[in-house]
């Protein structure tokens, strides 16, 4: 199953890119760019034109920057 949850909670509405890219740093996927009310938040991100291997998303709000790194396994 290549579909999988992130999730994330804001403590105010903010600006908000949700990003995953491949080992090499490469962009493959932009999950949200926008404005994200506060709370809890999932989004789901489908793998399934992607290659198995190593893959990093980020979260990036105007008040910090987060990256996960998470293994694709078909």
């Amino acid at each position: 199953n290549p579909d999988t949850e992130i999730s994330f909670s804001l403590p105010k509405e903010e600006q908000v890119t949700l990003s995953v890219f491949n080992s090499e740093g490469q962009l493959v996927k932009e999950l949200v760019n926008g404005k994200v009310t506060a709370g809890n938040h999932s989004v789901n991100f489908n793998a399934a034109d992607l290659n198995s291997g190593i893959y990093f998303y980020t979260l990036e709000t105007g008040t910090a920057k987060l990256s996960k790194k998470m293994l694709l396994i078909k």
